[in-house]
């Protein structure tokens, strides 16, 4: 295994202070893009039926400020200490164990670019037979439209990121996406409007969910990008701008797009689908299509980071190799895989990360004693806290549901890996004060 400190292996070795170019307003106009999405406009959609508007909307902004700022947190982490999410992994876990949560990373990464593709495929269908009568739900229209979305991601995975972030996010796809938002949301609420805004914010739900659910539900989604953050954050130029620009970005997106959700599911027929429903608004067509061309660099983050963690395991191939390869993994399984059970599967995630990250944070997000090349192969403590916390995790969500989950495992994971941090690490810390 390749050591932190190698030249040879990018994913482990801290991005050099010359190299950092992202200020504040690039990793909030990266994280507002990342935070933008059909498939948050569809989980809140979700959540009206289940627990009704009002709690809903609790549960929206109140998940979305916790997780995006755990979320700002792990990127202040990345950023001072230059590491990716692998080195992070590493430096907690040690270099043997690390492996088997990167490994974990890297398939959660290309379930969310399938699930990417699926939704852009998905649209990109809708939109056509909206525009022009076009019927592509056949089994050749299905491959010609993921075939064309993975290839436009390869051929931004070809470029670098940087240049990416900096250029098109920032410059051109930002100022698209928030026009494409207001738009829709000066629709939806006009239609509230008329059909009574007090019938519509007072609206129960079927109590098939509680609000603590919701919430890990809502946090579920700016967890899912934890294993991520540190990827970008890394080329900060200052702790503070990576944290205020990342929590800000995101929150708001989040915010936004899962409010839009709640609001669309709201005014709509009972049983509509949240794309047709969109489409039905004036203007809706042209809406769509920008948002759902913002869905690339949601599916071209999670291919560059999945590249990364790979690359930390086999540095002998280069991340952009990496991400190809990743790139036509992800459009292989969009065209087999069912991917519209978003739940399950966003809860699975938040029980694997939620704990890992909580042990990370409790170790490396108080200080930079932590980021110093771990020569150990496994961190037992490190790794006992984690299983722990998974474990906590599904326990709560079967004997507690009203309780939540995601809050209780990251306290207890973080608490416990601050409790038994290692000594030495402790000394080099008191040192550097």
């Amino acid at each position: 295994m390749t050591s932190i400190s190698s030249p040879t292996n990018q994913a482990l070795s801290p991005v050099p202070a010359a190299n950092r170019v992202f200020g504040w307003s690039e990793h909030a106009s990266l994280w507002f893009s990342l935070g933008v999405g059909l498939l948050v406009m569809q989980i809140g959609a979700y959540l009206v039926p289940a627990i009704g508007t009002r709690q809903a909307l609790v549960a929206v902004i109140a998940g979305s400020i916790i997780g995006s700022g755990l979320l700002a947190w792990v990127a202040r982490t990345g950023c001072i200490s230059g590491l990716s999410s692998a080195g992070l992994i590493h430096s907690t876990y040690g270099s043997v164990f690390a492996r088997l949560p990167v490994l974990l990373n890297i398939v959660q990464l290309l379930g969310w670019t399938t699930f990417e593709l699926v939704i852009m495929r998905d649209g990109t269908s809708a939109i056509l037979r909206q525009a022009f009568g076009l019927n592509l739900q056949g089994a050749a229209g299905l491959v010609i439209t993921t075939v064309f979305w993975g290839a436009i991601l390869m051929a931004l995975l070809a470029g670098s990121m940087i240049t990416l972030v900096r250029r098109f996010v920032s410059r051109v796809g930002l100022p698209l996406v928030v026009a494409s938002l207001l738009w829709l949301s000066w629709q939806f609420v006009g239609l509230a409007q008329s059909q009574g805004l007090s019938t519509i914010w007072n609206r129960p739900g079927d109590g098939s969910m509680g609000l603590f659910s919701a919430l890990d539900l809502v946090i579920a989604m700016p967890v899912s990008w934890l294993p991520l953050v540190a990827d970008y954050a890394r080329h900060g130029r200052s702790g503070r701008g990576a944290l205020g620009g990342t929590w800000l970005g995101y929150a708001i997106a989040n915010i936004w797009c899962y409010g839009l959700g709640v609001l669309v599911a709201s005014v709509s027929a009972p049983g509509i689908d949240l794309v047709a429903a969109l489409l039905l608004a004036q203007g809706g067509l042209v809406a769509l299509g920008l948002i759902l061309i913002d869905e690339l660099d949601n599916a071209y983050g999670d291919l560059y980071s999945g590249s990364v963690s790979a690359h930390s395991i086999k540095p002998r191939w280069s991340i952009r190799r990496w991400g190809m390869l990743l790139a036509v993994a992800s459009t292989a399984l969009a065209l087999v895989l069912p991917m519209h059970s978003l739940e399950p599967f966003l809860l699975l995630l938040s029980s694997v990360f939620v704990p890992l990250y909580g042990v990370i944070l409790g170790r490396l997000g108080m200080g930079r004693a932590g980021f110093m090349p771990q020569s150990q192969k496994i961190s037992v403590s490190a790794a006992l806290i984690w299983l722990a916390g998974i474990v906590l995790y599904h326990g709560l969500a079967k004997w507690a549901p009203g309780m939540g989950s995601a809050l209780p495992t990251l306290a207890f994971t973080f608490a416990l890996a601050i409790l038994t941090r290692p000594r030495a690490a402790l000394l080099r810390e008191t040192a550097a004060a």
